[in-house]
């Protein structure tokens, strides 16, 4: 149960933290309420406020106070417009240099967020303590500064020029591409950890399928982005049945296509008109579709993430092989963090621990295959890129237990491959041999039982 909201907590954290508009909405709400309370507080207190406050708060008149409140009011929204643009010159950078894919990782980054919410909410609470000042002119009987509420303005003023500051420099270091491959390695990492059990755990055995199960469609078309498993489960043991749902997160479904198969525990049919139509349904409402995948569910989003940025770095346009050698270091550290897991479909249990749910999960030959088929098509012909894809599946195979090196070795034979065809000098080509050799003696050591530290006493090659 803990498990299961945790996910769905993280679920909810990733759909919130994708959307570039709450934050800065709470802190123009925050703001009208506080330019409303505030200067009701200034009427309680004025006169009454202790020596030492007394001489730090705004003393000017009703025409300094608005020439102070409307000079915050007119520079911040322009400051914002500036960190607006700034903002999507960004996420333009991204796409054409990188990858379409890096933008939700912009959209929910936390201190761009905070920026915007400070700026907007400084210009709407000076907007809104404006309307309350009163000069003796206008209403000589109740002239009125609100002079603690025009100091908030100025501290929130000061607040927004040293965010301004801090967001160039934030901003300036994001852009980086080294910045966004840790970024996106790390999410992975998170989702890994989130939605998939320890290799050491026991997965409870898969209960036998039927030979012809009977099926759900898929109800629209779009990407496989979260599936509520709690209310898979309660669905099967409502039912006695047993649901395969046989789609990844991730998965483009087409409407009309297979979703998931059903049937009773004990390998029968489900027959009933009843419980058919509430199997559907609640199949249904288990699983979300939207327009595009995210990190929350989907295991595999940040292989896809790091080999955009390979395919994009490799290509004539950019012609960047050095930013494709360090998207393939961190494929290859998030491929092994992802050996520590427990790979390829999932059983979750119901009550008395009766298998109900079946899971599909990525397998690892299909993270493999997903994080380096793309880059050895397009990066085989530079040596270094080639010398990179050699290391990666070394790296691989120093820490491949023994049900995934054939997956490594595999991988290992389509390189050799690829490399044969490509114009190589004699140098480079007895480099990459000696890469094949150490990766072979490396899975042969790995099968030998020989559980040494890859750190420590595994010899790297000379490149």
């Amino acid at each position: 149960m803990n498990g299961s909201i945790h996910k769905a907590f993280h679920v909810a954290r990733d759909a919130f933290r994708a959307q570039l508009w709450p934050l800065p909405i709470a802190g123009v709400v925050l703001a009208v309420l506080a330019g409303v309370l505030l200067p009701h507080i200034d009427s309680s207190v004025d006169g009454d406020l202790p020596g030492w406050l007394d001489a730090l708060v705004f003393s000017g008149d009703p025409g300094a106070s608005r020439t102070v409140l409307d000079a915050v009011a007119s520079s911040l929204i322009t400051v914002t417009a500036l960190t607006f643009s700034l903002t999507v010159v960004t996420l333009q950078l991204a796409s054409s240099q990188f990858s379409p894919r890096l933008l939700r990782n912009f959209t929910q980054d936390l201190f761009v967020q905070v920026t915007l919410a400070l700026f907007l909410a400084t210009f709407t609470y000076s907007l809104t303590v404006l309307r309350v000042v009163r000069s003796s002119a206008e209403s000589p009987s109740v002239a009125f500064v609100p002079r603690l509420a025009v100091t908030t303005s100025f501290l929130l003023a000061l607040a927004s020029v040293v965010g301004l500051v801090l967001f160039l420099a934030h901003l300036t270091r994001q852009i980086r591409v080294e910045t966004m491959l840790r970024n996106v390695h790390f999410d992975a990492s998170v989702t890994a950890s989130t939605n998939l059990p320890k290799r050491s755990v026991d997965s409870p055995p898969e209960p036998p399928r039927p030979s012809q199960p009977a099926m759900v469609s898929v109800a629209s078309s779009g990407f496989l982005v979260h599936v509520d498993q709690g209310k898979l489960v309660r669905l099967a043991d409502s039912l006695d049945a047993v649901i395969s749902l046989d789609r990844e997160p991730g998965e483009f479904l087409v409407v009309g296509t297979p979703l998931a198969s059903y049937w009773r525990r004990g390998g029968g049919r489900i027959t009933d008109p009843d419980d058919v139509a509430k199997l559907r349904k609640g199949v249904h409402k288990a699983v979300d579709i939207g327009p595009e995948r995210t990190a929350a569910q989907d295991v595999g989003y940040g292989l896809r993430q790091l080999s955009d940025v390979v395919n994009k770095a490799l290509s004539p346009g950019i012609n960047d092989p050095t930013t494709a050698v360090h998207a393939l270091g961190h494929t290859a550290g998030l491929l092994v963090e992802l050996m520590r897991y427990q790979l390829g479909a999932t059983t979750l249990t119901g009550d008395k621990d009766v298998p109900r749910v079946i899971l599909a999960k990525p397998t690892f030959e299909k993270c493999l295959d997903s994080a380096i088929s793309q880059p050895r098509k397009y990066g085989t012909s530079d040596p270094m890129v080639a010398a990179s894809l050699y290391q990666l599946l070394w790296g691989l195979a120093c820490n491949a237990p023994s049900q995934h090196q054939m997956a490594i070795a595999d991988q290992l034979e389509r390189l050799q491959t690829s490399i044969a065809g490509e114009a190589f000098d004699d140098v480079e080509r007895a480099n990459f041999t000696m890469w094949h050799r150490e990766v072979i003696a490396t899975l042969l050591r790995q099968q030998d039982g020989d559980d040494v530290d890859p750190t420590t006493d595994t010899p790297a090659p000379h490149s």
